[in-house]
């Protein structure tokens, strides 16, 4: 990214929400903020109840407020619907009761603001304005927990528009190649000996937000995760009455961000203190007090979760088999998240090594299975590979720089299922013995894929109504040629015989 691109973006979200008086429009899906003084005496994050309710003819929407710290109160509210909206804030608290009545103009949405992304459709993604979403996520769980220097190198990186999703962690993480502090701690009290679970530090969150505001400049989605085992600090393992506080505090404060998706855990069967009740009840906590209604899931270790809860919007899966989505897509009748497939690297763990070309290939096997797939990178300069004291930057840890060959051609990836007609869908238009994965628009454009297979060359089913002109996709070398036929019905089409190969077969106009 340029030097005054990075600047603006920086600058830009330092105004995190819309910062303005009531007097001033509100763009559709932007967020208003009004700012109380308060109580600091006592316990604020206990001790105080602050709602808001927001009307706008037939609707209403009641939010919760948050203490930020300084005597200061936040009211946050992201309007979904244009016109004028009256709100009145209430509280338990002399100070703060009755003491703001007021409106908001919510105006509409920019050509580049779609809203969140929601699902389209049962088993696709698309933003809040109809517009298409396909996911091209990546993971860095720690990046924000950085120092400014490398979380501004991740923003430059990400600049380059590979991925529009990132993976990324509440709370601090502590695993190999991510053992130092944060600046910050979520709560109050003594580092690693003696939190107050019952105060939260401002500081520590007003960092995460920030860093949501600025992905979504970037056009990101933030898929937050509310809860990990890889934790020595004990925030792992809090009671309900914390853990309750913590969500609802969560939601008072990221909620309105548009660009906000909740992931209940990071591999969820690795966190063996939690019982099943557990995640049940904190999907059904995201979907009672969400007022926005944002994306909900629950990513696996090795048990993959039930996705069957009418909580969870979509399936969010750690496994190396993407060809495996149209399974799930037939199961739970839900979008296909690979949210891990392994990572591109050189690690001694074995989640850690694949090749650049293998996760490439799990990318077009996955796409042209009817589901989404995230990236991961774990390369290390290292010679021990181990990372149990090393300080190094690895991506999928704290962000930085990318190193892989898989990026570039994911992004070429990313754009062709971006110019595709509309969302895709499984389909079979060849050989029944041929493990092949193929999604389909309609019988108007296919994208066929052949693995690491080298086929010379292949027959097509291809409906005999309509002639279609077929596109040779080279996805290593991110190459597209048109062949000089037609094709039409059963079809013998010519391969170059090379692996990463894939079909674009698009129905010629009349």
């Amino acid at each position: 990214m340029k030097k005054t691109l990075l600047a603006t973006l920086i600058a830009s979200s330092c105004i995190l929400p819309s910062q303005v008086s009531a007097q001033q429009p509100i763009e559709k899906w932007r967020i208003f903020e009004t700012t109380l003084k308060g109580p600091s005496s006592g316990n604020p994050f206990t001790d105080t109840q602050l709602t808001a309710e927001f009307i706008n003819e037939q609707d209403t929407v009641v939010v919760s407020g948050f203490y930020d710290g300084d005597g200061l109160y936040k009211i946050r509210f992201m309007p979904q619907k244009e016109g004028r909206w009256n709100y009145a804030i209430s509280s338990n608290s002399k100070q703060l009761k009755g003491k703001k009545k007021g409106h908001i103009v919510c105006t509409p949405a920019k050509p580049t603001n779609h809203g969140p992304v929601m699902v389209q459709d049962s088993v696709y993604f698309g933003y809040a304005d109809g517009t298409p979403f396909y996911p091209f996520g990546t993971t860095c769980y720690a990046w924000v927990h950085q120092n400014d220097t490398l979380i501004d190198q991740t923003l430059e990186t990400l600049s380059n528009g590979y991925f529009n999703k990132m993976r990324m962690c509440i709370f601090p993480k502590s695993y190999n190649w991510n053992l130092n502090e944060p600046e910050h701690y979520p709560f109050e009290g003594e580092a690693l000996k003696d939190w107050d679970y019952t105060r939260f530090n401002p500081k520590y969150f007003q960092n995460i937000e920030h860093r949501v505001a600025q992905l979504d400049s970037l056009g990101i989605e933030a898929d937050l995760i509310i809860f990990h085992p890889y934790d020595r600090w004990g925030f792992g393992s809090m009671d309900r009455e914390t853990e309750d506080r913590y969500i609802n505090y969560l939601i008072a404060r990221f909620a309105p961000y548009k660009n906000v998706w909740w992931s209940m855990a990071n591999e969820y069967d690795f966190m063996t203190n939690k019982p099943a009740e557990d995640w049940v009840h904190y999907l059904d906590m995201f979907a009672k007090n969400d007022p926005y209604g944002h994306l909900s899931s629950v990513h696996n270790g090795s048990v993959v979760y039930d996705f069957s809860d009418p909580n969870i919007t979509h399936a969010s899966i750690q496994n190396a088999n993407t060809f495996e989505a149209k399974d799930y897509l037939k199961r739970y009748k839900k979008p296909v998240s690979y949210d891990e497939c392994r990572y591109e690297g050189n690690i001694y763990l074995s989640w850690g090594n694949l090749t650049g070309k293998e996760m490439v290939n799990k990318f077009w096997q996955g796409v042209c299975s009817g589901g989404y797939v995230t990236h991961g990178e774990t390369l290390s300069s290292d010679t021990d590979k181990l990372g149990e004291k090393s300080d190094e930057v690895l991506w999928w840890s704290k962000g930085g720089v990318l190193r892989g060959e898989s990026p570039e051609r994911i992004k070429f990836l990313r754009d062709i299922v971006k110019a595709s007609p509309g969302h895709l869908a499984p389909t079979v238009i060849y050989e029944w013995w041929m493990p092949y994965p193929c999604v389909t628009y309609n019988e108007e454009y296919y994208l066929l894929y052949f693995n690491r297979d080298q086929p010379a060359s292949i027959y097509l089913f291809l409906p005999e109504t309509a002639n279609y002109n077929v596109d040779v996709i080279d996805a290593w070398d991110m190459t597209i040629t048109r062949l000089d036929s037609t094709y039409s019905g059963n079809s013998l089409v010519q391969l170059p015989g090379k692996e990463l190969t894939a079909l674009r077969i698009v129905k010629v106009e009349e």
